[in-house]
C-alpha cells in the first residue's frame, strides 16, 4: 500500500463506516452498505493484511424455539403428564396399565419413556413404571431448566450460554425438534485499528473499478480514471436454484405413474366419508376401538348422511356383521346399527375409495388405486401427523393369490427405486392372509416397514357383490418421501423451508 491510501469505491465505503474505531458486526455493516457479507469481509481482510483493521470471531450456539413450544410446555410435555398419571396411582403402575392409561389420555408413551428417563423422573423395568425422587419434585410443579428456558425465550431466539444450566438445556432439547433447534453460529466483528485510522485521516485516493466500460465512459473521457476489474475464472459461479416440484408431490406423482404403467386405473372419493364406506363395508365391527373419537375425526355438521341407495347391498353388509350372512362366516354376533353407519367422518384410509370402486365394478378383471388425504386423530410428532397421504390399491382376479399380491407389490417398489423387497406375516381385520411390506434402504443399511396388504375376507367382498379373490393394500406416502429424502421428522415435509427444499436433488 502506497503512502497515500488508495481504495476502490466499495472498500472506501467500508473504511468510512469504521473510521470512528468502533467494532461493527459484519452482518450489520453489510446491511448498511446493502452488500453481501462476503464482499465486506474481503475488504476487511485486505485491510487486516496491512494491520489497518482487526477481525474477531465468536463461536456460540443459539436456542431457536418452535412456534408450538410455549403451548407444548404450558399444556404439559408427555413426561410431565405421565407424572400426574403415576402420582394418581401412588407412584407406580404395571407397564401395560400405564400404556393403556397413557393412550386414553393421548400421551405419547415412547416420549414418556425416553425423556422421563433422560430427566431422571421415571424408572421402568419388568415390574412396571414408577416415579423417582426427582420425579416427585417435578410433579409438585418444579420446572426443569429446558422448560424454563422455553418460557423465558417466549418464542424468540436466545443465546444458549445465557441460559441457566445451558449444558442440560442442550442435552434435553438437542433432539426434540418439536420444541426447539440448537444451531451453531459465528459472530464476526470488524474494527479499525489506530494505524488504520491514521492512514484514513492522511488522505484517501478512490479508485474507480468497473467490470466493463460503457459508451458514455468512452465519450466523456472517464475511461481514463477507470480500472477494469480482473476476472478470476477459478472462482465458483453464482449458485442458481431452479424451480422444483415439492418432494412429497414428486413422490405422489411417481406413485401414480408407477401404477398407471402397471395397467391400473385411478379412482377418487371424498375426504368426508360415511362410516358405512369407511368402516362397515370393510367388516369392521361398530364397537371397534378405531371408531373411537380418540382415533377418528367425526363431523359435527353434517353429523349423519344417507346410506347407499342399494338397500340390498346395505342388508348384505348388515347380515355379514350380525351373523355372516351368506359368506360362511359367523359374523360379529351383535345388532348392527344403521344410525352408527350413517355417521360422517373424515376418512381414515383411502381404502374407502377402492371399496366404493369394487362395489361398482365387482367383476374381474379389475385393477384400481387411489392416492389421497386421510385423517386420524394422532398426536403430532416427528413420525405422526393428523392428516397425511395414503395409496390404496385392489386387484380383482379369478386367479388372484398371495403370490400374485407379493409380485404386484414387489414390482411397484422396484419401480420406486427399491431393489430389495420382502414380506412378513401380519394381522388386519379385513384381510386374510395379511402381510406387511418391508424394503431395504441401502443408505441406512436396514429394512424399513412400508405398509400392510392382504386378500380381502369374503365378509368384505361378497356383500358388495364380488365373488372373486381381491388383493388389497394400503401404503403411506409420507414415509416413502422421508426415506427417499433422508428426513428424520415428518413435519419437515410441510414446513415449507425454502432453504431445505432448494438443497434437495432434482433427480431423486
Amino acid at each position: 500500500m502506497s503512502e497515500k491510501l488508495q481504495l476502490d469505491e466499495f472498500a472506501y465505503s467500508v473504511w468510512e463506516k469504521l473510521a470512528d474505531g468502533k467494532a461493527v458486526e459484519v452482518n450489520e455493516l453489510a446491511a448498511a452498505l446493502k452488500s453481501d457479507q462476503s464482499k465486506v469481509l474481503v475488504a476487511a481482510q485486505e485491510a487486516q493484511a496491512v494491520e489497518a483493521m482487526a477481525i474477531s470471531e465468536e463461536n456460540f450456539e443459539e436456542l431457536i424455539p418452535t412456534a408450538e413450544a410455549i403451548d407444548l410446555v404450558t399444556n404439559g410435555l408427555p413426561e410431565r403428564q405421565a407424572l400426574s398419571l403415576l402420582t394418581s396411582a401412588d407412584g407406580e403402575m404395571a407397564t401395560g396399565d400405564f400404556a393403556k392409561a397413557a393412550g386414553q389420555a393421548k400421551i405419547a408413551v415412547n416420549d414418556v419413556f425416553r425423556w422421563g428417563k433422560t430427566r431422571g423422573w421415571i424408572d421402568r423395568d419388568k415390574q412396571g413404571v414408577r416415579i423417582t425422587n426427582s420425579g416427585k419434585q417435578a410433579a409438585e410443579g418444579e420446572q426443569d431448566v429446558d422448560e424454563k428456558a422455553l418460557l423465558v425465550a417466549n418464542g424468540e431466539t436466545v443465546k444458549l450460554s445465557e441460559l441457566e444450566d445451558s449444558k442440560r438445556v442442550k442435552n434435553l432439547l438437542g433432539k426434540r425438534g418439536e420444541l426447539a433447534k440448537i444451531k451453531s453460529r459465528v459472530r464476526r466483528t470488524i474494527s479499525m485499528t489506530e494505524k488504520g485510522q491514521e492512514l484514513f485521516k492522511s488522505g484517501v485516493s478512490v479508485k474507480k473499478e468497473r467490470n466493463l466500460l460503457t459508451p458514455e465512459d468512452l465519450r466523456s473521457g472517464d475511461w481514463k480514471e477507470i480500472t477494469l476489474r480482473p476476472y478470476n475464472v477459478t472462482l465458483p459461479a453464482e449458485k442458481v436454484q431452479p424451480a422444483k416440484v415439492h418432494p412429497l408431490r414428486k413422490i405422489i406423482e411417481q406413485t401414480r405413474r408407477a401404477y398407471l404403467e402397471m395397467g391400473f386405473t385411478e379412482v377418487v372419493s371424498p375426504m368426508v366419508e360415511s362410516s358405512f364406506w369407511n368402516f362397515d363395508a370393510l367388516f369392521q365391527p361398530q364397537d371397534h376401538p378405531a371408531r373411537d373419537m380418540q382415533d377418528t375425526f367425526y363431523m359435527e355438521e353434517p353429523a349423519t348422511t344417507n346410506l347407499p341407495e342399494d338397500s340390498e347391498l346395505v342388508d348384505r353388509v348388515r347380515a355379514a356383521h350380525e351373523n355372516g350372512g351368506e359368506t360362511g362366516s359367523e359374523g360379529w354376533g351383535y345388532k348392527w346399527s344403521a344410525d352408527i353407519a350413517k355417521q360422517v367422518v373424515l376418512r381414515t384410509h383411502t381404502t374407502a375409495s377402492t371399496i366404493r370402486a369394487m362395489a361398482k365394478n365387482p367383476e374381474p378383471p379389475f385393477k384400481t388405486f387411489c392416492v389421497g388425504w386421510v385423517c386420524r386423530n394422532e398426536t403430532m410428532s416427528y413420525k405422526h401427523l393428523p392428516v397425511f397421504h395414503q395409496v390404496d390399491g385392489i386387484v380383482i382376479d379369478e386367479n388372484a393369490s398371495l403370490a400374485s399380491l407379493l409380485g404386484t407389490l414387489e414390482t411397484f417398489y422396484k419401480k420406486m427405486g427399491f431393489a430389495k423387497v420382502k414380506f412378513k406375516p401380519a394381522f388386519y381385520p379385513y384381510t386374510e392372509p395379511s402381510v406387511d411390506v418391508v424394503v431395504y434402504l441401502e443408505s441406512r443399511g436396514k429394512w424399513i416397514e412400508m405398509g400392510g396388504s392382504g386378500i380381502f375376507r369374503p365378509e368384505v367382498t361378497e356383500p358388495l357383490g364380488c365373488k372373486h379373490p381381491v388383493m388389497a393394500w394400503g401404503l403411506g406416502m409420507e414415509r416413502l418421501a422421508m426415506i427417499r429424502y433422508g428426513l428424520s421428522d415428518i413435519r419437515e415435509l410441510y414446513q415449507g423451508r425454502i432453504e431445505a427444499l432448494s438443497e434437495m436433488a432434482m433427480a431423486q
